[in-house]
């Protein structure tokens, strides 16, 4: 089905009153009918997009739908035996003035004028152009919001509050975070969404994790990543640095003899949380070599003796 501004169709606002909706409706179908249109099939289908959009907006649940899936949602949604049920077309006809309800078979197919819902029962309806159905429960729609989390939180996980515009206000949830979650992944928190048409389920909350910078580690699939400088004699002779971890211990690691800058050496286990499954990534530390800017003379005369040796 193609999507229909129903508003747009009655020439009305969409706060339109009852009333104004009746009095647009009432020009539109006087104007359309096809008694005064013999033959017009364009004015045919005018007089059916009318009366469509009379049924669902005339019907303040029906409306309440319509206005909170948009046109292209509600039409996703909801049949045309849906959108007709509860629109009683003879009270509406002879309210009118109009002539017999036969037109009804001619333009709909048969059966206008049966018993609408609501008056028989079991949950059916017979009240338009289209026979006995059923309504079908509708889930709600899904919500979806973005939640920043720091790296340690998606490191080892854990849980924070996050509030979420539901209606007319805001709702409160506490989302448990899974230790290695990433960037751009999605929780579910079943029934949390909007509610549910002809009484179905709720829709769900998701929620897209967004991972802070930190100002120390980086991050690289399940791997974290630090920088930490040495001197120039540091790197040719080797030496033990202190390393700090995300979770605020302090490693001890070998730096080797003529280590190279902008090398990453490895400390086993102590990256990041491999998600849904065991086990941990690794820590690299990368290894800068600080080189001095300015020297004594004594270090330039050493300096010197070193590139006499070929150093």
């Amino acid at each position: 089905m193609a999507s229909k501004d129903y508003y747009k169709i009655l020439g009305v606002s969409k706060d339109a009153s009852d009333d104004a909706l009746k009095k647009a409706y009432r020009k539109l179908a006087l104007k359309y009918h096809p008694d005064q249109n013999q033959g017009d099939k364009q004015a045919e289908e005018r007089f059916k997009e009318v009366n469509e959009a009379y049924a669902v907006l005339s019907d303040k649940e029906k409306r309440k739908q319509y206005d909170m899936f948009g046109a292209e949602g509600f039409q996703q949604r909801f049949s045309q035996e849906d959108i007709f049920s509860n629109f009683d077309f003879g009270q509406v006809f002879r309210e009118f003035g109009f002539g017999s309800e036969d037109v009804l078979g001619r333009i709909f197919g048969g059966m206008g004028g049966r018993r609408p819902f609501g008056r028989g029962g079991g949950g059916y309806h017979s009240g338009g152009p289209f026979g006995r159905t059923a309504q079908q429960p509708q889930k709600g729609t899904d919500l979806v919001m973005d939640m920043q989390v720091s790296l340690k939180e998606a490191v080892f996980g854990g849980s924070k509050v996050a509030g979420f515009n539901k209606g007319a206000g805001v709702e409160r949830v506490t989302v448990k975070i899974p230790p290695g979650i990433s960037s751009g992944k999605k929780l579910r928190i079943g029934g949390k969404g909007q509610q549910g048409a002809w009484g179905g389920p709720a829709g769900d909350l998701l929620i897209k994790i967004q991972i802070a910078p930190h100002p120390v580690f980086d991050r690289k699939g399940d791997n974290l990543i630090i920088s930490r400088e040495i001197t120039l004699t540091q790197a040719v002779l080797g030496t033990q640095l202190e390393v700090p971890t995300l979770d605020n211990k302090t490693l001890s690691l070998k730096v080797p003899p003529g280590t190279q800058s902008h090398t990453q050496l490895r400390i086993k286990g102590h990256g990041v949380h491999r998600f849904n499954k065991t086990g941990r990534g690794d820590l690299y530390v990368k290894i800068i070599v600080k080189l001095p800017k300015s020297l004594t003379e004594e270090q330039k005369e050493l300096f010197e003796q070193l590139s006499g040796q070929g150093l």
